[in-house]
C-alpha cells in the first residue's frame, strides 16, 4: 500500500512538474495548494532533494524545483525514495531482496511466483510512467465529459 508520505510526495512532484519552467515554488504554496502539512512536506520535499529528484534555492526568488524534466522522473523512482522497495514481499525484491524465512525452495514457492508477477506488473507501470505521461493523463481525463 502506499503511504501518506509517499502520497504527498506524489503530489508534490506532480505540481511541480505541473509549473515547470515557471521558477521555483515555495513549500508555503506548494503545501497550501496540495493541502499537505508543511513540517511534513519539508521533510519529504528534503528526502527527494538528496536523491537528486528536486532542486531548491534560498531567499528571495527561492523554492523547489524539479531536479530534471518531468518527462526523466519516473513514479516507481519517486514511490522507491519515500517507501523503500516496490515488491511485496522481500524475496521478489530487485532493489532489497531478502530471503524468506519460511520458504523451502524459492524456485517452486507458489507464493513468491504470484508476488513475482505483482512486482513485474507494479514496477512496468510504475517504472514507465514518467510525471509528464501523469500530466498528459490528468488532461486528458479533464477534457472527457462528466458522467
Amino acid at each position: 500500500m502506499l503511504s501518506r508520505k509517499a502520497k504527498y510526495g506524489l503530489l508534490a512532484l506532480i505540481h511541480l512538474a505541473r509549473h515547470a519552467g515557471e521558477g521555483p515554488v515555495l513549500i508555503e504554496d506548494l503545501a497550501k495548494a496540495e493541502r499537505i502539512p508543511r513540517k511534513f512536506l519539508e521533510q519529504i520535499l528534503l528526502e527527494l532533494k538528496k536523491k537528486g529528484l528536486l532542486a531548491s534555492r534560498k531567499g528571495r526568488g527561492g523554492g523547489y524545483r524539479l531536479g530534471k524534466g518531468p518527462e526523466a522522473i519516473f513514479m516507481g523512482e519517486i514511490i522507491r525514495v519515500l517507501d523503500g522497495p516496490l515488491a511485496p514481499v522481500p524475496c521478489v525484491s530487485v532493489t532489497a531482496y531478502g530471503k524468506c524465512g519460511e520458504c523451502r525452495d524459492e524456485r517452486t514457492c507458489g507464493i513468491r511466483l504470484v508476488m513475482q508477477e505483482v512486482r513485474d506488473g507494479i514496477a512496468g507501470i510504475l517504472d514507465t510512467t514518467s510525471l509528464a505521461d501523469v500530466l498528459r493523463r490528468v488532461i486528458k481525463e479533464g477534457q472527457r465529459p462528466k458522467k
